[in-house]
């Protein structure tokens, strides 16, 4: 009877003791974590359980490696814990930590390729933008990069998001090709795609773009030269570096292949990678007669039908620029 108590007394014993190591787990998974601050932690593809709680541990996010694995086996979560890089908030508990892991909220990293820069100024944003791997030394084919924000994972290729970017303009560039309006003074994708990055280069103002488009559309129809200032100066920079003069008299008379004061027709190649609402202002200008525009003081342009119109504009914008000289 002695031996049976005793057996009794040990199981009672160990049973409390577990039930006691459980409410200590669960009050330990539960609890404010030790960080004090955000936390950035990194888990690469193919990470199982142990090295995610290994590398939790050594971040500094939680306490102990085996009660989190423990936690996530005992809520049958230990398989769902997705990869990638984390911002883990200051004194998150495990549990906090485990439904971020299988929720899959990772940092998004992004760059931005805006409208109008040239190939050259992408890649180089590109190459400066954070967490990604390899480097990109070959400029792609100016007007061949779509601009906009694309997100990215860390330790993600720099190649891998340049292909993005191509395989984007590609698909805008089809799209907008088959919606064309007809009878444009445009052979091929490749001709729309100049005369976006022109259009883009012309102006900063969104509701301008089909107006000016127009523009030159008319202008290639009457077999006029295009006489825009953006060529002139890729010409000079192949996009590599910003003028940041005035063109001079010699420069505008020069014959280079993208002096649209001196060839007629498209220049060569784009000059700059169009987006999608200059590409589509080519494609689809609006109907007009005007073959002229300048600037307007305003950011925006102002146009004419007729050369004399167009000469009365620019002496307006003259007395502008001699005004703003005269305040500086």
């Amino acid at each position: 009877m002695r031996f049976i108590s005793g057996l009794f007394s040990l199981m009672v014993i160990g049973g409390l003791g577990a039930i006691g190591a459980g409410l200590y787990g669960k009050a330990q998974f539960e609890a404010p974590g030790p960080s004090v601050s955000e936390t950035e932690v990194f888990l690469k593809r193919g990470s199982g359980l142990n090295a995610i709680a290994a590398e939790l541990e050594r971040s500094g996010v939680i306490t102990n490696s085996t009660i989190f694995k423990l936690g996530a086996k005992l809520k049958d979560s230990d398989r769902n814990l997705k990869a990638g890089e984390y911002a883990i908030p200051a004194g998150a508990s495990m549990q906090a930590v485990l439904d971020q892991l299988q929720q899959g909220g990772t940092i998004q990293r992004k760059v931005t390729a805006v409208e109008g820069q040239t190939s050259f100024e992408i890649v180089a944003r590109l190459n400066a933008a954070e967490k990604l791997t390899g480097r990109i030394t070959d400029i792609p084919a100016e007007g061949s990069l779509a601009p906009e924000t694309y997100f990215y994972q860390r330790d993600e290729s720099r190649a891998d998001v340049l292909a993005r970017m191509q395989a984007a303009q590609v698909k805008t560039l089809d799209e907008l090709w088959e919606k064309r309006a007809p009878d444009l003074p445009l052979k091929n994708k490749q001709e729309a795609l100049i005369l976006a990055s022109i259009v883009e280069k012309e102006t900063g103002v969104s509701s301008e773009r089909a107006r000016v488009a127009a523009v030159f559309i008319n202008r290639l129809n009457r077999g006029m030269r295009l006489q825009t200032d953006p060529t002139v100066i890729y010409g000079i920079t192949l996009g590599k570096s910003v003028l940041g003069r005035g063109l001079r008299r010699s420069e505008l008379n020069a014959e280079t292949p993208y002096n649209t004061y001196v060839i007629s027709g498209l220049p060569p190649t784009p000059i700059a990678n169009p987006g999608r609402a200059a590409i589509e202002a080519v494609l689809n200008p609006i109907t007009s007669k005007e073959l002229y525009f300048v600037a307007d003081g305003t950011g925006g342009h102002a146009f004419a039908e007729t050369l004399r119109q167009h000469n009365r504009n620019v002496r307006e914008w003259r007395k502008i620029e001699k005004q703003r000289k005269s305040s500086q």
